[in-house]
């Protein structure tokens, strides 16, 4: 449903607003372990991030990243998949086709209409310290881990 890039970056950015919610930075190698992510991959997704003003970057001694305190409440999933993957999941034929519309609908047209319309309504109102709480609380995971 979601490119790569979005899935690591929607997990990076929860573990960031978990540990922003302490009042504490993150380090690239951090985000990425946490992530289960490549470290070069998740670089350009942070800047990506970054770039959004979603996720705030500070250099030097003691740096890394974080969100801002007030950003927390108020920072929706749906800006973390606009930032990287645009808006196209809100368009997309359900079929792929390349023209697909209420006047020309593809066979799963109206059907899909409804789910793209549900996912919407669930990323606009999803907030991130929602998502960071949970995984806190370990009633959520970023990652599993390998199972013997």
């Amino acid at each position: 449903m979601f490119s790569r890039a979005c899935e690591y970056g929607i997990k990076a950015t929860i573990y960031i607003a978990m540990q922003s919610k302490e009042a504490r930075r993150v380090s690239l190698k951090d985000i990425a372990s946490a992530s289960n992510a490549p470290e070069a991959f998740t670089a350009k997704i942070l800047q990506i991030l970054v770039k959004a003003n979603i996720i705030d970057s500070v250099r030097g001694a003691g740096g890394g990243f974080e969100i801002d305190a007030a950003k927390l409440n108020t920072l929706k999933l749906s800006q973390i998949v606009s930032a990287i993957d645009g808006d196209e999941i809100y368009k997309g034929c359900g079929l792929g086709l390349q023209e697909c519309s209420e006047t020309q609908p593809c066979p799963v047209h109206h059907k899909f209409a409804k789910i793209r319309n549900d996912l919407r309504l669930m990323l606009e109102t999803t907030t991130m310290v929602e998502l960071a709480e949970g995984a806190s609380k370990g009633e959520t995971y970023l990652k599993r881990e390998k199972t013997q």
